[in-house]
């Protein structure tokens, strides 16, 4: 049905077209070169198949040759040593042959030379009657005699015999095939005196054919040179010592070269065989390989049967192809009709589906399309906008509709006289629509002309367009839109008027989102731009630069006072409480005002003095405000100098470490020594830590200088004495590094300072930022045995909650507490409340500053467990505390010995 259903196509293609005639004979021929390309390809394959298989068959009889060439010459060495060896003794004769090489001697001679070569089998050594005289395989040797054997005859009565031969018989000492090879052994006057001889099974040969892998069926096999079977894999018992020269001569010429390859029928299973065989270069004896035909074509075959299946996959896929293109082909002519109209109904549906009203106009300005869209879009009537009808016509009955609003003659005209080339216009329409009308010129002279609404689109853009200018969150405008509007006002200053650009930044307001979450800190922002735009006069410009950052560009400044007072309208402005989300918060800000043109005509050098004069009211303790002034350029300069300065100090050791002891107030002993970081410029001297430090924290160095201090303190404290503890302080930016456990167990490791003689010294700081990645860090370090001290306490938070989720081992009293600690209101009260809370907590105190000696007895009355200030003694350098820590415990000494003396005087 299949080859019936083809033949009819293939007929309706020859009678209907030409080019299908030749598509089908050129598939056909196509066919038809596959098929002879597959049959030459097999040819092919099937040579090389056998040429190779020939190539592995000589190779293999060659490897062979030369190894078992190799075993027999290292046998023959040994047969012409003993032949020498007799020679060497002086045997006369016969009998004196068989006397002086039957002893246990000449057995072990033989026995030591056959065993540095265990392939060899027995050597055996025969008299001139045929008498086994000795043997390396059996002492003493047995009674054997070979006269009848045929190679003792050659040699014996054949006098132009051969001094080797090679001979397969069945020893009469093993009982089993065995492959003799012996040597005459000449006497003085080249008289017969015996032979020396050895015989190696043929499992021995066999066993070492098995491991060379040709495949089933192969045979490999040594034979002698007259024709004689010596070994053959597969064994073959009936086949040994059968002479295989007496075959045809295709089999005879074999013995007769040192080489050979080729096929032939075998003798022993008839089976048409590849056969390659070699002699042995010293001995007469034919290594043969032979592979059945029939093996040496296996793969052959399977590669017949792929490229077979291929070729007929391929004839088929182009038969395929083939009846495809012809049915297409057929087919073609129907659809086309059908497809003419079913484009037809397409384009009346596409047309009446667009989104666009449209218009097509032929050159004598009549309407041939109008869709349903346009229609719809002025609500017409389809009976009068139809086919047939005038521009003019249906932009009266636009008119009459009421979508339509002007003179209907003018716009006409305007319209026809631009439509013969493109042209694009927007209308708005009575509704307050936006419609966007495009008339595109055709070649007859007519137009198209589409009409899209555009109003949602207008809309989206001009959304676009705001958020691009105004912040989001806020909807005050951005950085962009205040430098354009900061452009344009510094262009437009006029004489005797100045504006001023104030910087506004929102004190601690990390604080409140780290504090309260995101959420609320956005809704302070916003309660806080809502204040701010309040209070600007109309004439004032409020932006967001970003962040926590606002400003105000303030116009037609004429006086200080009209700066001073929208300023204090700010801070009133934000220092109002504000409801967010529930939260009645407060805020404050530093504020940086900067004048044009005084301080500067351009807009990036006015924005950088605003700036300065913003983080100048920070230094000043924020929650102020201050004008721009030139020299906070120079500390802006200055600082940066000092900036690049401390890079260079950490790069070349330009930094020191001091240590300031600690005092037990109990009894008078050091308890620990702080170290503290020293910098010592080669310009400026000693530069304080309050300088550099804050730089340090802001620029991420303090991470390098807080390695390594903690590094060289913990390498100079190993040097203490062992009841001596070492503090160092930890900055709130090594905490953020997540590594700092890491670094201080690396610090420990490396100076073999024990653990529990390292406190670390930390502020509330460190907890506000991040208090629960803090407190795990924390408990890290504790449990290593790191101590923990809660510096500066009493000058931040002081959230007792702290105290109580983690166990500090000590708290530092700071020393503003100590200054005024012996005043009539001073700070005694609050000292007390600390050291009975630390000692509730089972936590020590050290008080820090203690320059007097009221301080310290306060202090000490007031329970407080260790001091620490000028009063016992400032920081000292690294070689100096060894010195200070003997001179101390040397005065404690003498006045613990002057208070016994007393004690037994009283």
């Amino acid at each position: 049905m299949m080859r019936r259903f083809g033949s009819r196509l293939f007929d309706q293609a020859f009678v209907r077209s030409g080019p299908i005639r030749w598509l089908v004979v050129g598939g056909t021929l196509l066919i038809a070169a596959i098929a002879v390309g597959a049959t030459l390809m097999a040819q092919n394959f099937r040579e090389r198949a056998l040429r190779n298989s020939g190539r592995e068959l000589e190779n293999t009889v060659l490897m062979l040759a030369h190894h078992f060439d190799q075993q027999l010459q290292d046998f023959a060495v040994i047969q012409r040593d003993f032949v020498d060896h007799v020679r060497a003794t002086g045997i006369r004769d016969a009998e004196d042959y068989r006397r002086r090489l039957s002893g246990q001697d000449v057995h072990r001679m033989l026995r030591s030379k056959i065993e540095a070569l265990p392939y060899m089998g027995g050597v055996n050594v025969i008299d001139a009657d045929g008498n086994l005289v000795n043997s390396s395989t059996a002492w003493p040797a047995p009674k054997v005699n070979v006269a009848d054997r045929a190679y003792f005859r050659t040699f014996k009565y054949d006098p132009h015999s051969p001094d080797v031969l090679i001979e397969p018989l069945h020893s009469r000492i093993s009982g089993a095939w065995t492959i003799l090879i012996v040597r005459k052994i000449p006497g003085p006057n080249a008289e017969f005196l015996g032979v020396v001889g050895r015989g190696i099974e043929p499992a021995n040969f066999e066993k070492f054919f098995a491991s060379v892998v040709l495949g089933e069926g192969a045979t490999i096999s040594m034979l002698h040179r007259d024709g004689t079977l010596l070994a053959r894999y597969p064994l073959s018992s009936e086949l040994m010592g059968r002479n295989f020269k007496t075959g045809p001569f295709s089999q005879q010429r074999v013995f007769g070269l040192d080489h050979f390859a080729g096929r032939f029928v075998s003798p022993v299973d008839g089976e048409d065989r590849l056969i390659s065989s070699r002699a042995l270069p010293h001995f007469p004896i034919l290594i043969m390989a032979t592979m059945t035909r029939a093996a040496a074509l296996t793969d052959w075959r399977e590669q017949i049967r792929i490229l077979i299946s291929v070729a007929a996959s391929s004839a088929l896929a182009i038969a395929g192809v083939l009846i495809a293109i012809v049915r297409k082909l057929l087919e073609q002519h129907r659809l086309s009709r059908e497809r003419l109209m079913l484009e037809m109904q397409r384009l009346d549906r596409a047309v009446n589906n667009m989104t666009q009203g449209l218009l097509l106009f032929d050159s004598e300005r009549r309407l041939v399309i109008c869709n349903q869209r346009y229609i719809d879009m002025y609500g017409l009537s389809a009976a009068t906008v139809k086919p047939g009808c005038s521009f003019h016509d249906i932009i009266a009955h636009r008119k009459a509709t009421g979508s339509f609003t002007g003179d209907v003659d003018d716009y006409v005209a305007r319209v026809l006289s631009g439509v013969h080339v493109r042209n694009a216009m927007v209308v708005d329409t009575s509704d307050g629509r936006s419609i966007q009308i495009v008339n595109e010129p055709l070649a007859d002279g007519g137009w198209v002309a589409t009409h899209e609404d555009i109003t949602e689109r207008r809309r989206i853009e001009a959304r676009i367009t705001h958020l691009a200018h105004y912040d989001a969150l806020t909807d005050l405008p951005n950085r962009t839109m205040f430098h354009e509007h900061l452009r344009q006002e510094l262009a437009a200053i006029t004489e005797g008027e100045q504006i001023a650009v104030h910087y506004i930044d929102i004190d601690e307001f990390k604080g409140v989102n780290d504090a309260l979450g995101h959420l609320v800190g956005d809704e302070l922002l916003k309660s806080i731009a809502q204040s701010l735009r309040r209070c600007a006069g109309p004439a004032d410009f409020v932006a967001r630069l970003g962040g926590d950052e606002f400003a105000i560009v303030q116009s037609a400044v004429t006086s200080p006072d009209q700066v001073n007072d929208l300023v204090a309208r700010v801070f009133q402005a934000i220092r109002t409480p504000f409801d967010c989300m529930g939260h009645h918060l407060t805020a404050d800000a530093s504020i940086g005002i900067a004048l044009a043109p005084e301080h500067g005509e351009v807009l990036d050098q006015i924005l950088k003095n605003a700036d300065m004069a913003m983080y100048a009211a920070k230094a000043a303790g924020r929650r102020t405000y201050r004008f721009f002034e030139p020299d906070m350029d120079a500390k802006v300069r200055e600082r940066r100098q000092l900036e690049i300065d401390l890079r260079h100090a950490i790069a070349h050791g330009g930094l020191e470490v001091y240590y300031q002891p600690c005092l037990g107030l109990k009894d008078d002993r050091i308890t620990g020594c702080e170290a503290l970081v020293r910098w010592r410029h080669p310009e400026r001297g000693m530069v304080s830590p309050a300088e550099f430090i804050p730089i340090a924290e802001d620029t991420g160095l303090i991470n390098e200088i807080g390695e390594w201090v903690l590094a060289t303190a913990c390498r100079d404290a190993a040097n203490w004495p062992d009841d001596i503890r070492l503090a160092v302080n930890v900055s709130p930016v090594q905490f953020k590094s997540g590594t700092l456990a890491l670094k201080i167990m690396a610090a420990l490791a490396a100076s073999n300072l024990p653990a529990s003689r390292l406190e670390l010294e930390i502020t509330e700081a460190v907890l506000i930022r991040d208090d629960e990645a803090a407190l795990a860090i924390l408990h890290q370090l504790r449990a290593i045995g790191v101590r923990i001290a809660l510096d500066d306490f009493g000058t931040g938070y002081s959230s007792l909650s702290y105290l109580h989720r983690f166990p500090f081992d000590k708290i530092k009293i700071d020393r503003c507490f100590v200054e005024d600690i012996a005043g009539p209101d001073g700070s005694a009260s609050i000292v007390q409340a600390v050291v009975n809370l630390a000692g509730a907590r089972r936590m020590t105190t050290t008080a820090e500053g203690v320059e007097t000696e009221e301080q310290q007895r306060l202090l000490r009355a007031l329970g407080c467990s260790e001091m620490q200030g000028y009063l016992f003694s400032a920081a000292k350098p690294a070689d100096k505390m060894l010195e200070l820590f003997a001179l101390h415990r040397s005065r404690l000494a003498r006045r613990e010995g002057s208070e016994s003396r007393r004690r037994e005087a009283g």
